[in-house]
């Protein structure tokens, strides 16, 4: 199957591994990665702020790009809810080109499990590893069931993560909450901003992380900054690298 990669813009400026460990990741599971160079932002930062008009050509250009891939695949929660959820008022209702990308377009781990059915990793991460759930992942996208809805608990990370040999995925007391990030959230509301931050640290703190992973490289970001500022130990890593097989670059003993 041929998918064309959306990149991130954080991702593409300051975590390019994310981006490598994607593309090793699907072509492991024997997929034709294609990376369009004419992708650009999809436009969410602008939506998120208001700037409606800004971000229009940027909805469109985004299925004009992605327009003729079997499938679009992202590792960013956020992003990927911007084009399924948000870009029907950038079009005419009757736009069919439209709804053929959002139908192809999918998470990472959405992929994996949806799509691809990972059922096995041949890879070993001996670490103790919290989850952050992201939040347009999870209430947007259902990537997990949020602990406000009275349903069966799943995760898809939490089965890809599963899988790999030596592994343990702490036990945290707050599983969904928000760490504060929420992109220009995080400059005009910079104290509570770090409080929830420190409150996602603590709970991982508290449940013996060494390593806090999640689908959203925005989230992660805002967490490692916190955490290296206050020089704690915890590292971070995306679940795109985890999942390739890559390994921290030091954790502690403990």
């Amino acid at each position: 199957m041929k998918v064309g990669l959306f990149i991130p813009c954080y991702i593409d400026q300051f975590f390019p591994n994310v981006g490598l460990a994607t593309v090793e990741l699907l072509e492991r599971f024997g997929c034709e990665v294609d990376y369009p160079e004419a992708q650009t932002c999809c436009g969410q930062p602008m939506a998120n702020t208001g700037c409606v008009d800004d971000a229009k050509p940027l909805a469109k250009s985004f299925v004009e790009i992605f327009a003729d891939y079997e499938y679009v695949v992202c590792p960013s929660g956020s992003c990927v809810a911007m084009v399924t959820h948000h870009y029907d008022e950038y079009f005419d209702p009757s736009d069919s080109g439209l709804k053929n990308v959002k139908e192809r377009t999918y998470e990472l781990t959405q992929f994996l499990t949806d799509v691809i059915k990972v059922e096995s990793l041949d890879i070993k991460f001996p670490y103790r590893v919290g989850l952050h759930n992201s939040c347009h992942g999870l209430r947007e996208l259902r990537l997990g069931s949020s602990s406000e809805l009275m349903v069966e608990r799943y995760s898809k990370a939490a089965d890809l993560l599963n899988l790999i040999e030596g592994i343990e995925l702490v036990e945290l007391e707050r599983v969904d909450d928000c760490c504060g990030f929420g992109g220009t959230f995080a400059v005009n509301e910079e104290a509570v901003s770090c409080m929830m931050g420190d409150d996602r640290i603590h709970d991982h703190e508290q449940a013996g992380a060494q390593i806090m992973t999640a689908g959203d490289m925005s989230c992660l970001m805002h967490l490692d900054g916190l955490l290296k500022r206050q020089k704690k130990p915890i590292q971070v890593m995306h679940i795109a690298e985890i999942l390739a097989g890559h390994q921290p670059k030091s954790v502690p003993n403990s």
